[in-house]
């Protein structure tokens, strides 16, 4: 499985500290950007390249980092066929994957410590999608929207 991950300066160094914890259980990473601190940059820059490589590999899950992690919810949002999550709790992120299925887990450097956030991402890579019919049946309703919109 490939991870990709995306931040903004606010979320920068998150983004160094569990780009190495990754690396350092071998996932196989890719860091979309920011490359270097730079407090003028903006979000959605990162966050849509991001979004747009776990959209395009099935096998694969991405991490985006901010502030508060919600903008860069929205912009993962915006990419047909990712189901972002604000991650805030193990119980948060862990149902995320059982019921929606989410392949993009954000996180707020404002409301995640370093601790809780290897723990929120293990959480996320690890645990499978339930297959349930019910949680099958509203994923496909999600994809309905998607292909409603023309713009």
């Amino acid at each position: 499985m490939k991870i990709y991950l995306g931040a903004d300066h606010a979320g920068f160094e998150l983004k160094e500290k569990v780009k190495s914890y990754l690396k350092n259980e071998e996932y196989d990473v890719e860091d979309c950007g920011a490359f270097e601190f730079d407090k003028n940059d903006d979000y959605p820059d990162f966050i849509a390249s991001c979004a747009k490589k776990v959209a395009q590999d099935s096998n694969s899950k991405g991490l985006v980092f901010g502030k508060s992690g919600a903008g860069e919810c929205i912009v993962a949002n915006k990419i047909k066929r990712v189901r972002a999550v604000l991650g805030i709790n193990k119980t948060n992120v862990e149902l995320s994957r059982t019921h929606n299925d989410a392949n993009v887990l954000s996180l707020g450097s404002l409301f995640v410590d370093e601790v809780l956030a290897k723990e929120l991402t293990k959480i996320f890579i690890n645990t499978p999608f339930s297959n349930e019919e019910r949680h099958i049946r509203r994923i496909e309703k999600i994809k309905m929207i998607e292909r409603s919109q023309t713009s």
